[in-house]
Order: structure tokens, then sequence, then C-alpha cells
């Protein structure tokens, strides 16, 4: 996308006032997004996004510009513009950039640039006609398609110099079910690293099936009891208490400067043994995998939590320096006008060996979470604070009667500690991770768990 010898240039510049790292990092992705609403398209959008971002490193010390103009003239500019951030005399090393290939496992079987809009608005209507006929409570129904074609190169001053297509497609369904005094929402929202494939693989009534049953089942429902409760938190898209609670604790944008419950743990005990925490970027089309991080570097299997210890944490190069530890192919951006840094990608508990009806059979009372909705967290302490998007009470050891407006709050290294019971269905569900580098596509994951302990808020009686 841009002549080595351009790139070549760009890094002298870079490095002329005392950095002792330099990389480019280039951008062109093409993406598309329609809306449909009422069963007719609201939306249709098609963009094409294109920049350079140059990044300068000296010693724990980082800098960052971008530009979309890639004239040789324009990236010198900026270049030097970010170089003058930095004092010192340029004396750094720049290693001859040499080609890297590797195989990819995301095969791609349909472009998404390749299939007409028509095409895709012909789901997104099967799905609107099946939550709409699903009940005569639903109200609205809308689905939304978004796919992306992102082609990047990486450079960088040790000799890195790496190209990756990443192509991903995403559904949403989204149901509002309402009588004459309120309304109830439900939504699902499938997606993968994958092309127009994943629309002929996925049971495309399923979602919106039971993106209107959960806003039928939640209309009905009362309202949720508070106060201290064992909670059984379903698979799939349950995975995204940890994700946030624990998860970003793991990150090396935290844990490098001690803002993370977890620094300086590595090796101690933090969850009971039944709990293995793992960030994967290499599954196959999974829908936060890549082939290579925004570093250039190889994804791959990092455990972070081992039977209950504490093994690793997520770094990308700056993180690494400042912890004196190597990189684990984690580094992220949303696009070239964000610094890559430490992120997520497909993170999850590993399943374990109870079965979900197990762990509902032994539970007398408590809350079952079947759908997690959104929340907050403050990484510095783990405090959370998430909705339940469809829950229900257990009595006696069975699923009694849904619940709503029940919100889950506590502290996620103490809710670690407190998981009890692991299921065996591991799933994942996809979101939509922000940070300081942006907003990207993240799988949260874990098989059904049981918390011993969870304070739930609610205005309901038990």
């Amino acid at each position: 996308m841009i002549a080595k010898s351009l790139i070549e240039k760009i890094m002298n510049a870079a490095l002329e006032t005392g950095g002792d790292f330099a990389e480019v990092f280039v951008e062109d992705k093409m993406n598309t997004s329609i809306g449909l609403v009422g069963g007719k398209v609201e939306r249709s959008i098609s963009g094409k996004d294109f920049g350079i971002g140059i990044r300068i490193l000296q010693g724990n010390n980082s800098v960052y510009g971008y530009t979309n103009d890639h004239s040789e003239e324009a990236l010198l500019k900026i270049t030097h513009q970010v170089a003058q951030a930095l004092n010192g005399e340029g004396n750094s090393t720049i290693l001859p950039l040499r080609g890297e290939t590797f195989h990819s496992v995301h095969p791609i079987r349909y472009a998404p640039l390749d299939v007409a809009k028509t095409k895709k608005v012909e789901r997104m209507r099967e799905v609107y006609h099946v939550a709409k006929e699903y009940h005569s409570s639903i109200s609205q129904v809308s689905v939304g398609y978004r796919d992306e074609d992102q082609r990047v190169l990486i450079a960088n001053s040790e000799g890195t110099f790496i190209e990756d297509r990443r192509i991903r497609t995403r559904l949403s369904a989204q149901a509002v079910a309402s009588n004459n005094s309120e309304m109830q929402t439900g939504s699902y929202s499938p997606g993968a690293h994958k092309g127009f494939e994943l629309m002929d693989e996925l049971d495309l009534s399923f979602y919106g099936r039971e993106a209107a049953r959960i806003a039928t089942t939640m209309l009905h429902a009362r309202e949720c009891p508070s106060g201290q409760f064992p909670v059984i938190i379903d698979n799939e898209f349950g995975g995204v208490i940890f994700h946030e609670a624990c998860g970003h604790g793991l990150e090396a944008t935290s844990v490098a400067k001690g803002n993370s419950v977890f620094s300086d743990k590595l090796g101690e005990r933090v969850a009971p043994d039944i709990v293995t925490y793992i960030d994967d970027g290499t599954l196959s089309n999974e829908w936060g995998s890549q082939n290579i991080d925004d570093e250039g570097e190889r994804t791959r299997k990092n455990v972070l939590i081992e039977n209950g210890i504490l093994k690793g944490y997520l770094i990308d190069k700056l993180g690494g320096r400042r912890m004196g530890m190597d990189p684990t192919g984690s580094s992220r951006r949303e696009s070239y006008k964000y610094a890559p840094t430490s992120r997520m990608t497909n993170t999850f508990i590993a399943p374990g060996t109870s079965s979900r009806e197990e762990i509902i059979a032994n539970t007398e009372f408590g809350i079952y979470a079947k759908y997690m909705g959104g929340g907050s967290v403050n990484p510095a302490t783990a405090d959370y604070n998430f909705a339940v998007n469809e829950g229900y009470i257990i009595r006696n050891g069975k699923i009694a009667e849904p619940v709503r407006g029940a919100t889950l709050i506590g502290n996620g290294a103490k809710t670690l500690q407190k998981v009890d019971m692991v299921g065996n269905n591991l799933a994942h569900g996809q979101g939509m991770c922000g940070s300081v580098s942006g907003s990207i596509p993240a799988n949260v994951g874990q098989p059904t768990i049981r918390v011993s302990e969870i304070t739930v808020g609610g205005r309901g009686q038990s």
C-alpha cells in the first residue's frame, strides 16, 4: 500500500530526534452499514477509510500522529512534527525491512464487497418477518447489518514489514414488545471474522425469534427482588462481566501503571481452582480473532489464569517496555487514528465439568441471568454494575418465573473468587469493546457458571 523505500524515509525522519523505535501503520478499509426499521431500509451507508499512523517510542514514552494524505511530502511533514516532541540525537539503527508471510486461519468465501446490497437486505428482511410475527405484542423490529474489509500494512524499525486482510460481518436484531402502559426490548447480535457466507450459515429465524421472545417474556415479567443471592450466569455473552471487570484489569494498559487489582500478582491465587481464564486471538473465524495484532506480532493463545493462579497479562510493545516483559500479540486499535495498546481478542472462562442442568438443580434459591446487558466498571478497583436483559428466579433447583430490572453489583476480583460451579457448555458472544485505542471487535465467552453470592439490585419482593 506504501512503498518500502518511502517507509524507510519515514523511519529515518522519525528517529532523528532521539527516538529508539519507529512504526508505520497503514489502513485501507471499506465498510457497509444497513439499518432496517419496520421492514423498510432506513439507513444504507458505504464508505472507505484510508490513513497512515506514525508512532515513535523513546524509552517508556510514546508519540503518535496520523494523516490520510499518503503523499511523500505530507508523510514526512507529519513525521517531523511527531518527532519534534522528543529531544535527543538520532543514533538508533534501522534494520532492513523484511517481508513476512503467514497462513491465514480465517478463510473467507464471499467477500462482502462482491455481494449486492439487495441480497444483504433480503437476509435482513427474513429476520424482520420472523421477529414481527412472533407475538401480537411485538410493536417494532429493527435489523442491522454491518461488514468491513480492512487491509493493513505494519512496518517498524526492527525490520517488520507485514500485511493482513481482515473481513468481518455482523447481524443485529432488536424487537420491542409493548402493551398499553410499557415496553420491553430484546436483542441478539451475532458476528464473525467471516464474509457474507456468515449470513448463509446462521439460522436467521432463530435470531429474529429469540430477540422477540426476550422482549415478550420481559414484558410479562415481575420486578426482580433485591438482596445478596447465588447467581447463575448463562454461557455466551454472560462472559461480559469477566471481560469488563477482570479482563481489562489484565491488560498492560492498566497493569503497567499499577492501576489494576491484578498488578504484581503473577503466581498468586486469584480464583478457585475450577477457573481458567484465556484470551485466544487464533480461534478460526471468531469475531475477535486476527492473524497478527496491530503491531505486526502473531496473535496467540494467552492463558491468563490457570486453575485459579494468575499466569500472565495481555501485553503490547510499550506496556512490555514498562513491565520488563515481552509482548503477547495483544496490541489492537480501532483505526489508523489511534495508537495501539494492549486489548483483548476472544476472552473466555474455560469449560468445567458440570452441566447447566446440574448447576441449576444444585441451587435452592437464586437468580438465573440468561442474557446479560451493558454495564460499567472501574478498571482500577474492578467494581462493576451490569444489567440483566433476561432473568429468572430459581426455586428448589428449578427455573421459576421471569424477573426484570435486575442489576448485578459487585467487584470483579471478589466475584471471581466466588465462582463455585463451572459448566461444560462453553459458547462465545460478540461485542464491541471500548478503551483508549478505540472500539474494537471482541468475543466474550464462558460456560454456564454459578457465583455463590452477588448483590442484586431490583425493585421487587423475594
